[in-house]
Order: structure tokens, then sequence, then C-alpha cells
């Protein structure tokens, strides 16, 4: 095997919006055939998907439900920033069928659908990162810095929604290199993928900046504030007699993992994509074959944060299921006694992951 053809075997970008295909990622040079790839992924991705997809429509849309449905509900930072995520992560849904429906039939829907959905994809994984990111800021400064925050509980309020503002910008600007290179592409069977095709990459150095750019963006800088953040938290926890400081630490430890269990995976397959179009370091086409096969799966694995979200986030706050029991309630899904029975029992639990700041910032 020739340079040009190690350069040129392992192509296929494990980015969401990719497909693992028998196409490489830029024109010209050797490819490695990817069949048994595009099968695994025929059967795999749509029942993967679908599940995904109904569970976090349900979780998603009931957060954006009960913040339009209850009037003065949007209080404290987190809850604007807890509704612009539940919205980024709709819109992130959105865009798999398509991914989907490519899996099974190959792209039938053109360039300009590619950069689009591409593009949407993209901007709400970047919206959806750097709100988890504010979230924990916000739940550091009302744990950690309590005085500070009921200083300026009101200015607070109105810097969270220019910052939901900025992060959707950001978000945007994040999402050009899908608008700049995502197109359709077809392989020698006649077959149409919408993938990533850098022109002007010399070196793979385009792809490698889009690479890097997605690991430190998307992962590492909130992962470095998360754990900043809650760390802090919890040393502020263990100094409290509050009795529910234990649940508090088991949602603070819970939220940290999922976000690392979900999302190092497929972080850690970017990083060896970005050092493998930097350096090739794997030629045989079996282990291309293998390794993009892993990417498929941690990328599913990544997909789930989008439907895990309301759990971690929401639903673990008291006055936030209170919501949901007067909405079901409202809407005769569950009987007044068992509801009122159920807000009883729990109304003495408020969430510092969900709740505002007029509750008890140290308990859960």
């Amino acid at each position: 095997m020739n340079i040009t053809e190690s350069a040129t075997l392992l192509t296929s970008e494990y980015d969401y919006e990719d497909s693992s295909t028998t196409m490489g990622d830029y024109e010209g040079g050797e490819i490695c055939d990817r069949a048994a790839v595009r099968e695994f992924r025929r059967y795999y991705e749509p029942a993967f998907y679908c599940i995904i997809v109904i569970l976090g429509a349900i979780g998603n849309t009931l957060v954006v439900w009960i913040y339009t449905h209850f009037k003065n509900r949007l209080k404290a930072m987190t809850d604007v920033y807890l509704l612009n995520l539940a919205l980024a992560d709709l819109f992130f849904l959105c865009t798999l069928p398509f991914w989907a429906a490519d899996s099974i039939y190959g792209w039938t829907f053109g360039s300009g659908l590619c950069k689009i959905v591409s593009a949407t994809y993209k901007i709400n994984f970047f919206s959806s990162m750097f709100l988890l990111t504010c979230i924990s800021v916000d739940r550091y400064i009302v744990i950690v810095q309590t005085t500070k925050a009921q200083n300026s509980k009101r200015d607070r309020l109105l810097y969270s929604k220019l910052i939901c503002v900025l992060v959707w910008l950001l978000a945007a600007v994040m999402s050009i290199p899908e608008f700049l290179f995502a197109r359709s592409k077809e392989d020698d069977q006649g077959n149409h993928f919408c993938m990533m095709v850098y022109w002007n990459n010399e070196n793979n150095h385009t792809k490698i900046l889009v690479l890097a750019l997605q690991i430190c963006m998307g992962f590492c800088i909130p992962l470095i504030v998360m754990i900043f953040c809650y760390t802090n938290i919890i040393r502020t926890l263990l100094k409290t007699r509050n009795f529910e400081k234990h649940k508090a630490l088991r949602v603070i430890l819970a939220v940290v993992a999922v976000f690392v269990v979900s999302q190092l995976p497929y972080n850690s397959m970017l990083v060896f994509e970005a050092t493998q179009a930097a350096n090739t370091t794997v030629t045989n086409c079996k282990e291309v074959q293998r390794f993009d096969i892993a990417g498929q799966v941690m990328k599913s694995l990544a997909y789930m944060h989008s439907c895990l979200n309301p759990f971690l986030y929401a639903f673990v706050g008291v006055r936030f299921r209170k919501d949901i029991f007067r909405l079901f309630q409202k809407l005769g899904c569950i009987p007044t006694l068992k509801s009122s029975n159920l807000l009883q029992g729990s109304s003495h639990r408020p969430s510092v992951m969900s709740d505002t700041e007029t509750t008890n910032a140290l308990s859960l």
C-alpha cells in the first residue's frame, strides 16, 4: 500500500451528521470499501434513533409545555437555561429522522438540505453543551456565592436571557463548517450520502481544525467548567448540616457521570480521527471498518444525552414535578387526591438543580 492509499484510507469523519460510507471525506484518492459498515448502520441506527426521538420528544416537550403553560415560571437563570436546553434538544431530535433515512436509503434530499440539516444539528449540539455549562455556573453562583446571588437576582435573570442569545449566536458560528463543507456526494455504486467534503484541505489541515474546534468547544471546555463548578458545590454541601445534602451530591455526580459517559467515548473517537488525519496510523481496511462501527455506536451513545437532559436537570426539581402533577390534574390524567398526596409527600425536597433561588439553595 503506497502513501497516498494510506493517507486516504480512513476517510469518514466521526461527526454526528456524517455517515460511515464507502466514500472519502475529500475528493480523490483510494478508498476503503465500507459496505459492511453501511449494512450495520442500516439495521442499527433507525431503531436506536427511533427510541431516542420518542423519549427525547416526550421529555423535552413536557419541559417546554410546563414553562410556557404556567405564568411566572421563568423566575431564575436556570429556568431560562432549561427552557432553551429543551428547545435545543427538540431541534436536534428533528434531525435524527433524516440520518435514519440516510442509513437505509442513502441521502435523497439533495445538497441544500444536507447543509441545512447538518448545520441545524451542529447549532443545537453546541447550544446544548454551552447551556449545560451555563447551568453549572449558575448553580455554582447560587450555592457557593449565595450572598452575591441574592443581591443580584433581578440582574441575573436579565443576564441569563442575554447569555442565551449569545449561546445561540456562538453555536451558529460553530456551525459554519457545515454550511461550507456539507454536501451530498455519490459513490461508485450511485448511492448518495450527506457528508463533509473539505476543499482546500492540504494535509487534512481543514479537517483537523474542524475536529479540534468541536472537541475543545463541545467537550473539553464544558467538562472543565462543570468539574470546577460541581467540585466547589460539593465542597460547600459537605460543610453544611442540611439533611438533604446527600441527595444533592448524588444528583450532581449523576449529572457529571452521564455527561462523561455519553460524550467521552465519542470525543475520544474524534481525537483518533484527528490523529489519523494528521498522521495515518491505521492502514488496514478491516481495522478501519471496525473503528467505523465503533464510531457509530459511540455516536449513538452521545445522542442519548438529548433525551436524558430533562430527567437530569428538570424533573429532579420538586417545583417542576408539582407543575407536572398540576398539569396532568387539569387534563384529568391524575385524580386530585392522588396528586395532592404526591405533592405533599415531596414538598420538603426542593431541588438544587432546577428550582429557583427562592428555595433553599443547598437542598435538592
